[in-house]
């Protein structure tokens, strides 16, 4: 599965574990997949976190870039890379000192993105459900 087969807008559903802190969370909106060239996916996130007694609203932008071999990676809106876009195989996110572990899996339908951090500073799961409101018009 490449990022171009989940162009398109999603319905969000995130779990926070944070299991250093003892407090579970929720992130729930949309998740936007637009083609930005024939090399780019620009990955949108808006909704509205709840965790330990707030609610605030959240977002982010990722970008997944395809390189000259045909590799796809996942890049923070800053350019930096985030991790390597694999199929239903675990990835990983270097930021010492902590260890992150990630892994994409399911269908053009349905899909999942499931997190973890471990270390001296974090321990905590992120688990993403996402499900497709519409395809991207043609």
């Amino acid at each position: 599965m490449t990022p171009t087969d989940l162009l398109g807008e999603w319905e969000l559903h995130r779990h926070v574990d944070d299991r250093r802190a003892g407090v579970d969370g929720t992130v729930t909106g949309t998740t936007t997949l637009t083609a930005t060239g024939p090399d780019e996916v620009r990955w949108d996130e808006t909704g509205t976190m709840t965790f330990d007694g707030r609610t605030v609203p959240v977002s982010r932008t990722l970008r997944v870039r395809r390189d000259d071999s045909g590799r796809w990676t996942v890049h923070f809106a800053d350019g930096r890379v985030f991790h390597d876009w694999v199929w239903g195989s675990e990835v990983s996110h270097a930021c010492a000192p902590d260890d992150y572990s990630g892994v994409l899996t399911g269908d053009t339908e349905h899909w999942t993105v499931r997190w973890s951090a471990l270390g001296p500073a974090k321990d905590y799961v992120l688990s993403s459900d996402l499900r497709r409101r519409s395809h991207p018009a043609d």
